[in-house]
């Protein structure tokens, strides 16, 4: 099933809420194009740990990231209950295998929380800050600082 992701111009960041075990992320739903559910990935050889592979999306070849692996978490075990982002990094288009899209959020620039200096370094290098809502604790991710410039050339 894919789900096409829409701009809803209510005012605030429209971000796209997703988990991967435990932890809630989201990221700017600008740069999400679409949202489908898990397809096997055919792996390729001398990939980084997190690439999972390659899939064939309406004629394009997509690289497959673990999310999960790729912050340094356990690498995740797809099954179908998995989804994959579709989403654009700069120039790059990849795919980020997630346990579930949660929500789509509308927050004012004011809700989010900077990076608390507890966290480690590569946790504030991709997070952006951390949003406090609705009784849960999301962290807001830059996909740019994820995939730095060497890695999104291999991708």
């Amino acid at each position: 099933m894919t789900y096409a992701a829409k701009n809803l111009t209510t005012g605030g960041r429209e971000l796209i809420a997703f988990r991967v075990g435990d932890q809630e992320f989201c990221v700017n739903i600008m740069s999400v194009r679409e949202i489908r559910g898990w397809t096997p990935a055919t792996p390729m050889p001398h990939a980084p740990p997190y690439v999972l592979g390659v899939i064939n999306l309406r004629g394009a070849v997509l690289p497959i990231i673990d999310f999960s692996a790729r912050l340094g978490m356990k690498p995740a075990e797809p099954t179908v209950r998995h989804v994959i982002i579709v989403a654009q990094v700069n120039t790059r288009v990849v795919g980020l295998l997630v346990d579930a899209v949660s929500d789509i959020l509308t927050v004012a620039d004011s809700d989010i929380q900077p990076t608390p200096e507890i966290a480690s370094d590569s946790e504030r290098s991709f997070a952006r800050g951390v949003l406090a809502i609705q009784g849960r604790m999301i962290c807001l991710v830059e996909l740019d600082s994820v995939f730095p410039n060497e890695e999104r050339e291999a991708a």
